[in-house]
C-alpha cells in the first residue's frame, strides 16, 4: 500500500480479526525503530477497542520497555528489531516461548525482511511452528532500484504473494489517494548543484557497485559550504509559503549545520535530529515541530525521520541526500504528502538537490510500480 494509505491501521484490523478468531493467540509485530513500534502499539489499542472481543494485552519490547515475554499468553508483542536481536544473541531461550506459541508474525517495512538481522530473528520465531503466518507491510515492495537479485530474494521470501491495494476505476491506488484527498498532490522540482569535490574513478566505481552512495561522499556533501548556502536560500524561500518543512540532510554534520545556520540567520526557527540526538531531546524537538503555530518551523534530520514519523502539517520537503534507493527516496517524499482528509494539505512541494554525477528520482507513481516485473 502506498505511503499515506494506512498500512498500519489496515494491518491492525487484520490482527484484530486474527485474535478474535482464536481463543488464545500471540501475534509478534517486528519493527526496526522506536517510532514505528510506538505507532503500532497505539494503532492496536484503537483497533482493539472497536473490534476486540475480550481483554487482551500489548507487550512492549523496545527502547526502555523490557517486559517478560514468557508471560505473554494472549495478545500482541510489539518488538524493536535491534532489541530482540541483541537479546537473542545473548540467549535464544528468551524468545523460545514465543517461537512455540506465535501464530502470526508481522514485519513492518517488509522490504527489510531478507536483511541478516531480520532473517536471524525470523528463523528462530519460525523454528517451532512452521504453520505461523507471515505478513509483510511496505509501500515499496523491493530492496533496491537496480539490483534484480536482491529484489527477487525478497519476492521469493514472501512466496511471490504480493497483495496490493486496488481501487476500481483507477489504474493505480496513488491516483485514487490523490483524488480523494488522502495524499497531497506533490510538485517536484530540482535544485541543481554543479560544485563539490570532483569524483575520482574509484568514487564512481563505488557509486556504481554499492547499494547506495558511500558514506564518505555523503559526508563531503554535508559540509560543502556553497552547496549548503544554496540549500539555505531555498529553505528560506519555502518558509514564506509553508509552515512546516522537513529537510533531509546528507550526513549527521550536514543536518546539524543546516539547522544551526537557519536558526542563526533568524528567518525561520529550526532544529536538528540525528541518530546522535538523545531520545528525550528527540521527542522534545518533534513535539516542538508538531505544535500548532503559524510561524514557519524547519526540522533538519539525517536517518531518523524517514519512517514512523507522522506530522501531517508538513507541506514541503527538501531532500539533500542523494540516494540510489528508490525505497529511501519514497520514504522521504512520503513524510510531506499527507492529504487534507488525514489532517494534511492539498498540495506539497518536494525539492530534490541534484548533484553532478549522482543518481536521483523524481516520480511519485514510480515508487509503487517499479517492482511489478519482479513479483
Amino acid at each position: 500500500m502506498p505511503t499515506g494509505s494506512g498500512k498500519t491501521r489496515t494491518a491492525m484490523h487484520l490482527i484484530a480479526h486474527h485474535l478474535t478468531s482464536h481463543a488464545h493467540a500471540i501475534v509478534v509485530w517486528l519493527a526496526y525503530s522506536e517510532e514505528l513500534c510506538e505507532q503500532a502499539a497505539s494503532e492496536f489499542e484503537v483497533a482493539w477497542r472497536s473490534l476486540g472481543n475480550r481483554p487482551t494485552s500489548i507487550f512492549r519490547f523496545w527502547g526502555t520497555h523490557d517486559e517478560n515475554l514468557e508471560e505473554c499468553h494472549d495478545g500482541i508483542v510489539v518488538a524493536g528489531l535491534s532489541k530482540i536481536y541483541s537479546r537473542m544473541r545473548n540467549s535464544t531461550g528468551f524468545i523460545g516461548y514465543l517461537a512455540s506459541a506465535v501464530s502470526l508474525i508481522v514485519i513492518d517495512e517488509a522490504h527489510q525482511a531478507i536483511a541478516p538481522t531480520y532473517g536471524a530473528v525470523l528463523d528462530i520465531l519460525q523454528s517451532q511452528r512452521r504453520d505461523a503466518s507471515i505478513l509483510g507491510l511496505t509501500a515499496t515492495p523491493g530492496r533496491s532500484w537496480d539490483d534484480l537479485d536482491e529484489d527477487q530474494q525478497l519476492a521469493d521470501f514472501f512466496g511471490n504473494q504480493k497483495v496490493s491495494l486496488t481501487v476500481e476505476g483507477f489504474s493505480n491506488p496513488i491516483d485514487y489517494l490523490l483524488a480523494e484527498g488522502y495524499l497531497a498532490r506533490p510538485e517536484f522540482s530540482d535544485l541543481f548543484y554543479e560544485g563539490g569535490a570532483e569524483l575520482s574513478s574509484r568514487d564512481i566505481k563505488a557509486i556504481t557497485q554499492d547499494l547506495d552512495i558511500p558514506r564518505r561522499i555523503l559526508e563531503t556533501l554535508g559540509v560543502d559550504e556553497k552547496r549548503n548556502l544554496r540549500i539555505l536560500a531555498k529553505v528560506e524561500k519555502l518558509a514564506k509559503r509553508h509552515r512546516r518543512i522537513l529537510v533531509f540532510g546528507s550526513s549527521v554534520e550536514g543536518a546539524c549545520l543546516l539547522a544551526t545556520a537557519l536558526d542563526a540567520h533568524g528567518a525561520v526557527e529550526s532544529r536538528a535530529i540525528t541518530g546522535n540526538t538523545p531520545v528525550h531531546e528527540r521527542r522534545k524537538r518533534i513535539r516542538w515541530y508538531r505544535e500548532t503555530s503559524d510561524a514557519p518551523r524547519v526540522l533538519c534530520n539525517y536517518g531518523v525521520l524517514t519512517t514512523g514519523f507522522d506530522a501531517p502539517s508538513t507541506s514541503a520537503a527538501v531532500i539533500c541526500r542523494p540516494t540510489k534507493s528508490l525505497v529511501l527516496y519514497s520514504q522521504m517524499v512520503g513524510r510531506a504528502i499527507r492529504g487534507v482528509l488525514v489532517g494534511g494539505n492539498k498540495n506539497a512541494e518536494i525539492v530534490t538537490v541534484v548533484d553532478r554525477n549522482l543518481p536521483g528520482f523524481r516520480d511519485l507513481s514510480e515508487f509503487f510500480t517499479n517492482w511489478e516485473d519482479t513479483w
